[in-house]
């Protein structure tokens, strides 16, 4: 047998290169019987070399333990009980007995390592990457020579975008010194855009906070966060003029006011409510980042009054009875009470050890007092603290 290039002996003579792959994943495809054995390696089990000898892919692979088989724990631990712990210890067993006990992914493993099942392999592809490069002739320090270089590398940047079907979330503008250092900005997006008209906006909110020493000779544009983003179809004729006279959809124009906010407060900062499912009552909403979340479409109506404005529970002054007061202090008043429904009573959620719920059980009355206020109040029964009265909020 010959090595491609060269004969058996030249082959043989030469220093291997290959890595040894990881446990039961270098010898697929049969390729220890087809290349020429390489010196033996010192630190390998019985002194196996990196590659197996022709013919000796089984005497290659049975020192090595199941487990480089890329089995399951359950597997290998189940065959480890029936005192099978090498591969070499899998050649005398009925292969029927091995797949209807473990499964027919033994055997196939097997068949993989020996070369006799193909393993197709699918390479990963190289990451996207969105940047375009404007080196200058003389440094620039203006707003408006950079927001005219912004003009030169949006169009490109935003080509490319569309090019893939992708759209920017987080894009980077470095400004490199001629002095050396780089100043950097970088604005986010409600949604992904690839268009230069919907991102030099928010690039030109953010040049004011900008030193430029001496100026600067490169401008680099650099997409760092990107998502698919789907065509829209394109109209004509009527539908064009009639939907020129239609304002803007409401979706798009606060997701662009998202964006003009977020550029100069922080994307982080601007949240949004969406419902939960829960019957503590400041539970029944989870605060989302505005720029990372859509609106709920549909905000279940509750099954009871609730307050207009909902806050921490604040203590009430009042007898410790669960009978409503006739009169109790609050924020420093005394409200005298004219009209009270309920009780509605709420219980913690057992399952939870929520600290603010550890005075007990609730009982919630809507309470209108004599100077016009209604509020939220409720008294606890008391549980791993003292209970009491409490307000928690407002009916407006």
């Amino acid at each position: 047998m010959r090595a491609a290039g060269g004969s058996r002996n030249t082959a043989a003579a030469m220093p291997s290169t290959k890595r040894r792959a990881p446990p039961g994943h270098g010898r697929n495809g049969g390729i220890g019987s087809r290349a020429a054995p390489p010196p033996n390696r010192k630190g390998l089990p019985g002194g196996v070399g990196r590659i197996s000898p022709p013919g000796g892919v089984r005497q290659s692979l049975g020192p090595l333990p199941i487990a480089a088989l890329r089995l399951d724990q359950g597997t290998v631990a189940g065959l480890a009980r029936l005192g099978l712990r090498r591969i070499s210890d899998l050649w005398g067993v009925p292969r029927a007995g091995l797949a209807r006990r473990f499964g027919q992914d033994l055997v196939r493993r097997l068949d993989q390592a020996l070369g006799v099942e193909p393993e197709p392999i699918s390479p990963a592809g190289a990451p996207l990457h969105f940047a375009v490069r404007l080196s200058l002739p003389e440094p620039i320090g203006l707003e408006a020579d950079i927001l005219a270089g912004l003009d030169r590398l949006l169009p490109p940047l935003c080509a490319k975008l569309r090019a893939r079907g992708r759209g920017a979330r987080r894009i980077r503008l470095d400004m490199i010194r001629a002095e050396g250092g780089t100043d950097r900005i970088e604005i986010g997006l409600a949604r992904p855009a690839d268009r230069p008209e919907n991102l030099r906006p928010l690039f030109e909110l953010k040049l004011g906070q900008v030193e430029a020493g001496f100026g600067f000779d490169v401008l680099r544009l650099v997409a760092t966060v990107t998502e698919p983003l789907h065509g829209v179809e394109h109209k004509g004729g009527w539908a064009v003029a009639a939907e020129a006279r239609a304002d803007r959809p409401a979706g798009q124009a606060l997701e662009d006011l998202i964006a003009r906010i977020g550029a100069r407060v922080g994307l982080d900062r601007i949240t949004r409510e969406h419902p939960a499912d829960s019957h503590i009552p400041e539970k029944t909403s989870t605060t989302q980042a505005a720029a990372y979340s859509t609106a709920a479409p549909d905000w279940p109506a509750p099954t009871r009054p609730r307050p207009l404005v909902l806050f921490r529970p604040e203590p009430v002054t009042a007898p410790a009875t669960p009978d409503v007061p006739l009169q109790f202090r609050w924020r420093g008043r005394v409200h005298e009470t004219r009209m009270a429904l309920g009780p509605e009573r709420i219980a913690p959620e057992w399952w939870l050890d929520d600290p603010n719920w550890r005075s007990g059980v609730r009982d919630y009355w809507r309470v209108a007092t004599q100077d016009g206020h209604r509020v939220w109040l409720f008294y606890a029964h008391g549980g791993a603290i003292s209970g009491g009265w409490f307000a928690q909020g407002d009916f407006g």
